[in-house]
């Protein structure tokens, strides 16, 4: 007799990445002296630095990690991969993180750390941060989140960190993006593939919440519900517990299903668009570098504002608090020239039109 459905989903889901990540192993050495490696795009000199570090560093397996908070995604995740990564010859490692915004927070990140250990995960790391204020508690609690486990993979020489983030998880993404008005990239949801060289991996994008806490609770795993999860002054938490029970309610069951396709939609278009756009970006400026208005009004919109804020974000303006409505002032210079003045963008980036020309740089 075969595993419990709900176990054989989430193993299924991560053998699938674990041979995704072997594959892309097997080709980096090629990739990293190819064309892609020498294009200068953070991917390939992501994946390039990668490689170099485990040419000075030979081991006798690869090493992927699992991101877990001890709660049933992350926990029915690490089951997966202990089961998983050792017929593959893989080595698996788990990491939790200690955000200390909830008492006790110390403790209970050790017990999920012994509880990694108990799959057989090794190496395992409980780390500890400091949550800053900048952008709000929940990106704050995020970026620092991320800093702590791309340390702990250079510190343990990872080729790869799970995440367990679901199809539940990418509807709300959705939502959010949708409320924020942010465009297509954000309507994109989370990438199963993101990060330098291709470091995270999210195996249960097409799985609902409710399979990974089935396959917990058939295997006995201890989980941990996060209260800040089911605390209304969260926009996320909202949203799971309101936002997205009342659209289900209107609109009828496969609610999330559908956003979760919307995303890889809108992520294959934002994809083309981007790809259109940075193929364009050369033909708009002239011998001085510059962007020239004449050439980047011909452009589809777009594309001439994708153009316009990776310009801003080259200046200096930081990606997380560049929106879609500083993109419009800096367009308006373009497509509605009244003689404006400067436009100020987030990261004391400026920008103008000057003769023709459009400049954005540091003011």
């Amino acid at each position: 007799m075969g595993p419990h459905p709900a176990v054989a989903a989430i193993r299924l889901a991560v053998r699938r990445v674990l041979h995704d990540i072997l594959n892309d192993l097997s080709s980096e050495p090629s990739a990293a002296s190819g064309p892609s490696a020498a294009s200068g795009s953070p991917a390939a000199s992501g994946r390039a630095v990668v490689a170099g570090q485990r040419s000075r560093e030979p081991r006798t397996a690869p090493l992927v990690l699992v991101a877990c908070s001890g709660g049933a995604d992350s926990m029915a995740l690490a089951s997966a991969l202990a089961f998983e990564a050792p017929k593959l010859g893989i080595r698996a490692g788990g990491v939790t993180v200690d955000h200390g915004l909830q008492p006790g927070s110390d403790l209970r990140a050790e017990e999920v750390a012994l509880r990694l250990r108990e799959l057989g995960l090794d190496p395992v790391d409980s780390v500890a941060v400091t949550v800053g204020r900048e952008g709000g508690p929940e990106a704050a609690a995020r970026d620092a989140r991320y800093a702590a486990l791309d340390a702990a993979a250079a510190r343990h020489g990872a080729d790869a960190i799970l995440l367990g983030h679901t199809r539940d998880d990418q509807a709300e993404t959705v939502l959010l993006g949708l409320a924020r008005g942010s465009g297509i990239r954000s309507l994109s949801g989370m990438a199963a593939v993101s990060g330098a060289g291709g470091r995270y991996r999210r195996p249960f994008l097409q799985l609902d919440r409710q399979t990974a806490r089935k396959a917990c609770m058939v295997q006995s795993l201890p989980v941990w519900d996060d209260p800040h999860n089911a605390d209304p002054a969260y926009t996320r938490s909202r949203l799971r517990h309101e936002g997205l029970p009342a659209l289900e309610k209107a609109l009828g069951k496969g609610v999330v299903e559908a956003l979760a396709r919307t995303a890889q939609l809108s992520r294959d278009d934002a994809d083309a668009l981007d790809t259109w756009a940075r193929q364009a970006e050369a033909s708009v400026r002239d011998a001085a570098g510059l962007l020239e208005c004449a050439k980047l009004y011909a452009l589809p919109p777009a594309v001439r504002r994708r153009i316009l804020r990776q310009a801003a974000i080259e200046a200096g303006a930081p990606a997380g608090s560049l929106f879609a409505r500083h993109i419009e002032e800096v367009d308006r210079l373009i497509t509605g020239w009244r003689g404006q003045g400067v436009i100020n963008l987030p990261g004391k980036v400026v920008a103008q039109r000057q003769g023709g020309r459009l400049v954005i740089r540091q003011g």
